[in-house]
């Protein structure tokens, strides 16, 4: 059985060079995934996920955030504009882990 997260979290956009947008796994989500997949991440920490906002779904990553400890999910451009979100925007998100460790 697949394991799977719901959660609601604002889009922030990346403080660099880049106009990269994410929102961050809550903390206790983060942990837990953290928890599950210790040994199984694959580079920088990231993990295989899939997500679904609103109607899009798509699979992608996330990757550890160092500052807050929290997981960062990252929202591609046709994800936002798809269900019209920008920076500040909160989406409800749905997440499922791709790779079970056995």
């Amino acid at each position: 059985m697949p394991v799977a997260f719901d959660f609601d979290a604002a889009l922030f956009e990346w403080s660099g060079n880049a106009a990269w947008h994410f929102v961050a796994v809550p903390e206790p989500i983060s942990d837990e995934i953290a928890a599950r997949m210790e040994g199984f991440t694959r580079g920088f920490g990231s993990v295989r996920v899939k997500v679904r906002i609103g109607g899009t779904e798509w699979a992608t990553s996330v990757f550890p955030d160092s500052t807050t400890g929290c997981y960062l999910l990252p929202v591609k451009k046709a994800v936002r504009q798809a269900e019209g979100l920008a920076a500040g925007s909160t989406a409800r998100v749905h997440l499922e882990l791709a790779d079970m460790r056995p």
